[in-house]
């Protein structure tokens, strides 16, 4: 797999992060890749997955 380049993302809370405790991600749109890392330890790389699984995830997470 080819490396994205990471430019400058904005990085900000993902909604779907449970507000009662420490266990959050973070997201960013990093075009053409969504990118997601722990909001605790960013030293520990990111995940990058394409826009339609992203949607496909939080279309799951928010159905329960």
């Amino acid at each position: 797999m080819e490396e994205v380049q990471v430019s400058n993302p904005d990085w900000h809370k993902s909604t779907y992060s449970s507000s009662g405790d420490n266990d959050c991600i973070e997201v960013a749109d990093n075009q053409p890749l969504i990118l997601i890392r722990d909001t605790k330890d960013h030293a520990a790389g990111l995940i990058e997955v394409t826009p339609a699984a992203w949607a496909a995830f939080t279309g799951h997470v928010s159905r329960g």
